[in-house]
């Protein structure tokens, strides 16, 4: 059943032309110039230090890695790290559906 409405969820978003991000609550990752990424739907924040970071998505975890690293912007959904961006990394959560 869960797999029923999932499938008319991604064919009722792809008539309406509504990106992932925003009903599936996917995340999305915008990065400038190695120093900000914006990480839009988010849940939380599970470590923060200013050489490292880690976000939890939806699907999985974010680790940002750099140094003077900060987090600038926060809100409900959307969160803004700068800093000197050294690599970005992703752990994903297995679906066991």
């Amino acid at each position: 059943m869960k797999r029923k409405n999932k499938n008319v969820k991604t064919r009722l978003n792809k008539m309406l032309e509504v990106p992932d991000e925003v009903v599936m609550q996917v995340p999305k990752l915008t990065i400038l110039k190695f120093e900000e990424v914006l990480i839009e739907n988010y849940k939380g924040i599970l470590e923060y230090q200013d050489f490292f970071i880690r976000i939890q998505t939806h699907i999985g975890i974010v680790n940002i890695n750099g140094y003077q690293l900060s987090l600038e912007e926060m809100t409900v959904d959307d969160l803004v790290v700068k800093g000197k961006i050294e690599s970005i990394d992703f752990e994903s959560i297995v679906d066991q559906g």
